[in-house]
């Protein structure tokens, strides 16, 4: 399924990465990009990154009743220990797969892809880099969490010693009462158990929202994990060569 899409193609000559950011459920990508124009006063733009702001498909959505919503994914209820409705979670996998197999075709590896979201959009996001791909550059969360038992646990049992995983970056607002930061700090818990690497950042005052210093870290940490290429040093221009002094001959004179 080809996803309605909001892009923000480089401002730079080079696209050398991508960056995937998943809504929250019952929003669009429009919404999440008026939100993140209205928190950095611009849109995230990169000289080097591509950024795809995806709207997930409609979809009868449980907690409100069985309504259509757009939402990633369907779940029985917005609970930690409910148990993930798999059959759903194969529907998106499969549109996600999509979107990352357009990003390698068009040139961009792996390794250079970063996915990341809000709420539901950052569950998502856990999903595609610990769980559909993990040669990912990283992921991003913002007030998300895993569900207990989640098939991203179960996947990441069958890591190898040497398998670099993706970085991860979460962020969790304390006063979130929709999704509280307890489920938050579990979920990085339990995943770096299983060898992922990252930060949790857990913000003073925030409830479950997007932060302006939230957004500035994840720009910040992506330029980190795909650096802008340095132009090309020109060549030094070689020295000029010595110049040559041409001797002047001098007529001998013969002795008288």
């Amino acid at each position: 399924m080809r996803l309605i899409e909001k892009v923000f193609n480089p401002t730079g000559k080079t696209h050398v990465g991508t960056l995937i950011f998943f809504h929250g459920s019952g929003d669009t990508g429009n919404g999440l990009t008026e939100w993140i124009r209205f928190l950095l006063g611009k849109d995230m733009e990169f000289p080097h990154i591509k950024v795809v702001i995806p709207t997930a498909p409609v979809q009868p959505y449980a907690p409100m009743g069985g309504e259509n919503s757009n939402v990633w994914f369907n779940r029985k209820r917005i609970e930690m220990d409910c148990p993930e409705i798999r059959t759903s979670l194969a529907s998106i996998y499969d549109t996600v797969n999509e979107m990352l197999i357009r990003e390698m075709a068009a040139g961009v590896p792996a390794n250079r892809i970063i996915v990341g979201g809000f709420s539901m959009g950052g569950a998502l996001a856990l999903h595609a880099a610990y769980h559909l791909n993990r040669d990912l550059a990283g992921a991003f969360a913002i007030s998300s969490f895993l569900n207990t038992g989640s098939i991203v646990y179960d996947s990441l049992e069958s890591v190898t010693d040497d398998e670099h995983l993706p970085s991860l970056m979460m962020f969790h607002g304390e006063r979130d009462t929709l999704v509280p930061l307890e489920w938050g700090q579990t979920t990085f818990d339990e995943l770096a158990k299983l060898g992922v690497r990252g930060q949790f950042v857990p913000n003073r005052n925030a409830l479950h929202e997007i932060k302006k210093d939230q957004l500035v870290q994840v720009i910040k940490w992506a330029n980190e994990l795909i650096p802008e290429p340095r132009e090309p040093t020109p060549p030094s221009p070689s020295p000029p060569p010595p110049a040559t002094t041409k001797k002047t001959a001098v007529a001998k004179k013969g002795k008288l």
